[in-house]
């Protein structure tokens, strides 16, 4: 058998930074009257708006509910198309299926794996409703282009940040650039409320609709009755525990980050001379907030025999991602094959997502290498 055990692994892939303060602030919800629609929700909202610097921060069960939302409050739905990446966690591109609008991917760039904005006008049509710009592994979009040729066409930007909290783009953070921005707080991620995401807006309108479609449908007015439901509505509220751990995280955010910075760079300090292997590129004007490490591998083959063997001992790693419109669903409904993408088809299959989190030490980033140099052949 296995020294590590059977389904265990000796170095996992991530782990949320979890402290003492962290359980105190949850417990100490436990023991008020308020679990649900209570003071840590507006409190997290308050001060989680006032960290991105918009006027408004709406707190949801998920990012992928935020995302959903969103997409909802722009009148978005059947007919419509919204331009984004298929180089994406999934749920991107199916909180546009959810209003019954498509998706319209654009191909990405092979440096930032980001969507090209050369590409980006051309993709505009009569029925394109809105932008889904998407900060892929904590890297923000060129948001001045695709601002520019939004103002163009007079079509709305919404920013998926959910892997891009503090991340910005020339000194300015992302999330602050379009109608509205969605922010995920899954353990993965670089603060944590376990389940749960933040939309964002300076839209005093937006507000209150977001509001409301997250809670059932229910008026934001205090005056409204609480059965009295003014349109089809969802059950995405964020709980006072989820809110208490979100203010204690954010509490911490920015040497939860450091930590993450320094993981990266002993990474980047070990990889950046191993044949075969490239680590990310950061643009000058851009600044990272370190959600995943990925690696690419020049050649794909060496990309999966380096799975195989960081698996074998232990050493979990992830293909992130797999492109979004070969996954089988998207295939079936709208046709795409291989090619489709090419740009997108070729990252994805020269990607891999090494352990990364706070409290990864020097040792373990050692193993991790050592065990990547055997299949580049250093050893």
């Amino acid at each position: 058998m296995n020294k590590i055990g059977k389904n265990r692994s000796s170095i996992p892939l991530s782990r949320p930074d979890i402290v003492p303060a962290d359980i105190a602030a949850v417990a100490g919800v436990l023991r008020t009257p308020f679990l649900s629609i209570g003071p840590k929700v507006e409190q997290f909202e308050k001060r989680f708006a006032q960290f991105i610097g918009v006027k408004h921060a709406i707190a949801m069960n998920s990012g992928t509910s935020g995302l959903h939302a969103c997409m909802k409050a722009l009148g978005t739905g059947p007919g419509d198309e919204v331009i984004t990446t298929p180089f994406s966690f999934i749920a991107s591109a199916n909180s546009i299926l959810f209003t019954g609008a498509t998706p319209r991917f654009v191909d990405i760039d092979a440096t930032t794996l980001n969507m090209d904005l050369a590409h980006l006008e051309e993709a505009v049509t009569r029925k394109t409703r809105a932008i889904l710009a998407v900060h892929i592994f904590g890297l923000p979009c060129d948001m001045q282009e695709v601002t520019r040729v939004a103002r163009k066409h007079r079509i709305e930007v919404i920013e998926d940040a959910c892997e891009a909290v503090n991340a910005s783009c020339s000194g300015r953070k992302a999330g602050t650039f379009g109608h509205a921005a969605v922010f995920a707080f899954y353990p993965n991620k670089q603060m944590t409320t376990g389940e749960g995401g933040m939309v964002v807006t300076n839209d005093d309108r937006c507000v209150q609709l977001l509001r409301s479609l997250r809670n059932q449908g229910r008026s934001a007015s205090a005056a409204s009755a609480w059965l009295e439901h003014e349109r089809l509505g969802y059950n995405y509220r964020m709980d006072e525990m989820s809110a208490a751990l979100g203010l204690s995280q954010l509490r911490r955010l920015q040497s939860m980050l450091a930590s993450r910075q320094r993981v990266a760079d002993a990474y980047t300090r070990r990889l950046q001379d191993l044949p075969g292997v490239q680590t990310l590129v950061t643009p000058k004007g851009m600044k990272r907030s370190w959600f995943v490490y990925v690696i690419r591998f020049a050649d794909p083959e060496m990309r999966e025999a380096a799975f195989k063997n960081l698996t074998r001992r232990g050493i979990q790693c992830g293909k992130y991602f797999p492109p979004i419109h070969l996954q089988p669903f998207y295939r079936e409904r709208f046709g795409y094959a291989p090619g489709s993408f090419p740009v997108c088809e070729s990252v994805s299959r020269s990607t891999l997502a090494l352990p990364f989190h706070n409290r990864l030490s020097e040792r373990e980033v050692d193993t991790v290498v050592r065990a990547l140099e055997e299949v580049c052949g250093r050893r």
